[in-house]
């Protein structure tokens, strides 16, 4: 069977419904790749589920493409809510996963559920991702077996870059890279319906990816998990610094630039609005 070709395929199937974690564990069986995104508002979060995106991460790093700051560590559950409501109610087939933010989870099971159900409840997430390997894997029972779907994360978990010492490759040599597919391991037997790979090294993701039975989503650990995903602003252009596993697929800074400037001149020059544009 084709993939791509299929009607059950992940990206470029038809259907009438959501994408749900069983259609990922699927897709991992008979070896289709599928595309992730993250989306934090109603308009690109419909281009990107007309596209045919199967999932969309509202992620923390709306710390930084949305808010402004330089890390995703301040932003909070009460940020996260309204930008996934927006996601949730712009999409119809994607399946809207949901960051649990740093200091919302961390300290026990029961914190982890009332920071979920927030996002399930109010924001309209199917899923939640969270970050963390073994220590959190007692958040990720009782999140399983409250019936929320949960998204693993392990390597460069961006919530820790103060105790990494920054934005450091995870995994490399033996002993390193054998912690990594253990925790990897640990979260699949938690529940995990799936885990983002981050800054790994090519080599360890596709191990990992192989001793698996849940789909590995990759961001910079190389062409063997089975998912990949990129934060919009990154793949379309926007941010003026990307790291080095990011590709541009567009160029919207000089777009919008260039939008801008037109309309600027037009003002100016008295030359919009005109009668086209004007009420009589």
């Amino acid at each position: 069977m084709n993939p791509t070709t299929s009607g059950t395929a992940l990206y470029g199937g038809v259907t009438n419904r959501r994408v749900t974690v069983r259609d990922l564990a699927l897709a991992k069986e008979r070896g289709e790749r599928w595309p992730m995104l993250t989306a934090y508002d109603a308009l690109t979060s419909r281009i990107f589920d007309e596209a045919g995106i199967p999932v969309l991460l509202v992620g923390d790093s709306a710390a930084m493409v949305v808010f402004g700051y330089e890390s995703t560590l301040p932003v909070t559950i009460d940020d996260m809510v309204p930008l996934t409501a927006a996601v949730s109610r712009s999409t119809k087939r994607a399946l809207v996963v949901a960051d649990l933010t740093f200091g919302s989870y961390q300290a026990t099971p029961e914190q982890a559920l009332a920071s979920a159900a927030r996002l399930v409840k109010e924001g309209g997430a199917q899923a939640v991702k969270l970050e963390g390997g073994r220590r959190v894997t007692p958040q990720v029972e009782a999140l399983v077996s409250a019936g929320i779907p949960v998204m693993g994360h392990i390597g460069l978990t961006p919530q820790s870059v103060n105790a990494f010492g920054g934005y450091r490759v995870q995994g490399r040599g033996h002993e390193a890279g054998a912690t990594l597919l253990s925790e990897a391991k640990e979260l699949e037997r938690a529940g995990a319906f799936s885990v983002v790979l981050e800054c790994v090294p090519a080599r360890l993701a596709a191990e990992i990816t192989e001793h698996l039975t849940i789909p590995t989503i990759g961001i910079g650990a190389g062409p063997s998990t089975d998912a990949q995903v990129l934060v919009w602003q990154d793949m379309a252009g926007l941010t003026p610094r990307v790291a080095k596993f990011v590709k541009t697929y567009a160029d919207l800074t000089g777009s919008l630039s260039e939008a801008a400037r037109s309309f600027a001149d037009e003002v100016v020059t008295g030359a919009f609005p005109d009668e086209q544009h004007s009420y009589s």
